[in-house]
């Protein structure tokens, strides 16, 4: 039942208790129980509502920022990983594979705002051994929802 609801609520975190319970196939009971869980065991962290700025008119700049990490004696990648995270700028900290050791997201209200972070915070921390920014210029799919207009073809067909 629970990652049947997991996948249901990971969808549509507005649906309501009753209408999962139909869906499900389950009493209302136990799906609030189960949610209720589900929250107390750290499995639902949170619900967010995802926001097309673009579509409003603020301006918000987005980066990814590549992090290379030597961890210290004692700092191994979690406790560097904590020590960034807990900066407010930052939405997201991934220990990745590949070239470098973390992808963390950021935003910011303008791109200097951004540099500043990465070269007066991020780039002092004496574990991090180089970065690299990567500024989000138009998102397109954001959390499985299209973010984009629908592109049509509006060139006129011809036959020759």
């Amino acid at each position: 039942m629970e990652e049947k609801l997991l996948n249901y609520i990971e969808k549509n975190a507005r649906i309501d208790i009753k209408e999962l319970a139909v869906l499900m196939g389950e009493d209302e009971t136990a799906v609030m129980n189960t949610l209720e869980k589900l929250r107390a065991d750290n499995i639902i962290c949170g619900y967010h509502t995802l926001i097309n700025w673009d579509a409003v008119g603020i301006e918000k700049v987005n980066a990814l920022i590549e992090v290379r990490v030597t961890p210290q004696r004692g700092m191994g990648f979690d406790k560097v990983a904590q020590y960034i995270y807990n900066y407010p700028e930052v939405n997201a900290v991934y220990l990745i594979s590949g070239n470098f050791d973390f992808m963390v997201t950021l935003e910011g209200k303008t791109l200097r705002e951004v540099s500043e972070f990465v070269t007066e915070k991020l780039s002092t921390i004496d574990s991090v051994q180089s970065t690299r920014t990567n500024f989000i210029l138009k998102k397109y799919k954001d959390h499985g929802t299209i973010m984009a207009k629908e592109v049509r073809d509006e060139r006129m067909k011809m036959v020759l």
